[in-house]
């Protein structure tokens, strides 16, 4: 049985933010919420978030069934904070302790630290530092873990030992039972050392078996928002290799942001500063220009985004054309060989097989068939003030510039809209559409002049 308990209850100071710290992004995701995302691949059976500052902010945001929240009242350390889980714990189970402004931690350490635990062991989490100032420091006697001595109370000699405690900890509950209430608050700070439990473990015959994550970015925690920017880079460089991996072309590896999941085909290519949110798939030889975002998204084989276009909840399939600069709001659906232009807006628009819309036209609550020919300055008039309305328009209809369909309006196959025209009638297949004044040139107009 593995229990996880996740310290959350911190203010976080250094952020200057109102905002509690574990509730600030990496990767447009809490950093708690990565802790929780390791937590649920470690298929625990039970996650108790210990919250305190903004405690009704951090519970209303991380709600979800199978996670329990412990109040921390006060603030008075991280034995205290783990004392208020006590009476949640059961005495067979396996605690794992982790922490949540520490987001970058993989379930592989995870999993090598629980697998130290027995009746007779416990597992730390350490790591080497080349600069180990203000972490607790790994007292050895013989190889053996004996101690752990916070920076404020250790001694010049063990201020030089480089191996440092990273907090993160495995441990018999039926141990923590013991040891938790037994914690005293006599040292530098005033607080409840979890770390103390090190000391009485060994003098419960029980050793402290360590471990070490393969990087140090796994076990940084952030306390400001230059270490916030840190871990962010840290974590956008890991995806950006992985996706290098699998064959993907990433121009500029730095100017990549990966806010959910991508997934790619091959062939795929992707310029700088693009973003990615939500679940994204790319089909095989995709290139994507620079400054693109994408989110929630699903693009198609051989499919062409040019530069600085926005796709939201949008579905396109295969050879594809988008921009530059176009904008695929929610709901827009493109059929293979879709076209959208420059400055061209889509919303809940479903584009045909081969259809156009190439240039600063906006397309919402529409349906366009096959083949399908939109002019310049062309909107869909889908709003009345109160309610949306649909525009059909049928397999190749060609809309002249500077059209406005006034919705609800079906145009039939084959029709031809005229350039300038207010269409507010449907028509029938083949019809040319001219709904526009007669031209009038009128002789003799004076333009105005200035007055003095």
């Amino acid at each position: 049985m593995l229990d996880i308990v996740i310290l959350a209850a911190g203010k976080g100071t250094r952020m200057r933010s109102s905002k509690p710290k574990v509730l600030h992004t990496l990767a447009g995701k809490p950093f708690v919420s990565h802790v929780i995302d390791r937590s649920h691949e470690m298929k625990a059976d039970a996650i108790k978030v210990v919250i305190g500052h903004g405690a009704e902010q951090v519970e209303q945001q991380l709600a979800a069934p199978g996670i329990e929240f412990v109040e921390q009242t006060e603030q008075l350390g991280t034995g205290h904070a783990v004392q208020q889980v006590l009476p949640l714990l059961h005495a067979q189970a396996t605690i794992l302790i982790l922490y949540g402004d520490v987001p970058l931690i993989k379930t592989k350490t995870l999993e090598e630290l629980v697998a130290k635990v027995s009746d007779s062991s416990m597992g730390l989490l350490t790591i080497e530092l080349e600069d180990p100032m203000g972490y607790g420091r790994i007292v050895r006697e013989n190889g053996e873990v004996v101690a752990i001595v916070e920076q404020k109370d250790a001694t010049d000699e063990q201020l030089n030992i480089a191996e440092i405690n990273t907090g993160v900890m495995a441990v018999k509950g039926q141990h923590l039972l013991e040891w938790l209430p037994a914690l005293s608050n006599d040292n530098a700070q005033g607080e409840y050392y979890l770390t103390d439990i090190i000391a009485m473990a060994r003098n419960s015959g029980i050793s402290v078996q360590t471990t070490q994550p393969e990087s140090e970015g796994e076990v940084m925690g952030v306390n400001n928002r230059m270490q916030q920017a840190e871990l962010e880079r840290i974590y956008q460089r890991e995806i950006a290799e992985q996706l290098m991996v699998e064959g993907v072309t990433l121009l500029d590896p730095a100017r990549f942001d990966c806010r959910g999941s991508l997934t790619v085909g091959s062939d795929c290519v992707v310029d700088v500063n693009c973003v990615f949110e939500g679940k994204v798939t790319l089909g095989n030889n995709v290139h994507i220009g620079p400054n693109c975002m994408l989110k929630d998204t699903t693009v198609g084989d051989n499919t062409q985004i040019h530069a600085n276009s926005v796709l939201e909840d949008s579905e396109l399939e295969a050879s594809c054309n988008i921009g530059p600069y176009a904008r695929l709001r929610p709901g827009s659906k493109l059929a293979e060989g879709a076209k959208i232009g420059n400055f061209v807006e889509t919303k809940k628009a479903v584009i045909g097989k081969g259809s156009k819309v190439n240039h600063l036209s906006y397309v919402g609550d529409a349906e366009l068939g096959e083949g399908v020919n939109v002019g310049a300055g062309t909107i869909t008039c889908n709003y009345d003030g109160v309610n949306k309305h649909k525009t059909s328009i049928g397999d190749g209809v060609f809309v002249g510039s500077n059209t406005a369909l006034v919705a609800p309006v079906s145009m039939a196959k084959g029709t031809t809209i005229a350039a300038g025209s207010i269409v507010t009638r449907n028509s029938k297949e083949n019809e040319l559409v001219v709904a526009r004044s007669r031209q009038q040139n009128l002789p003799g107009w004076k333009r105005p002049t200035k007055k003095s």
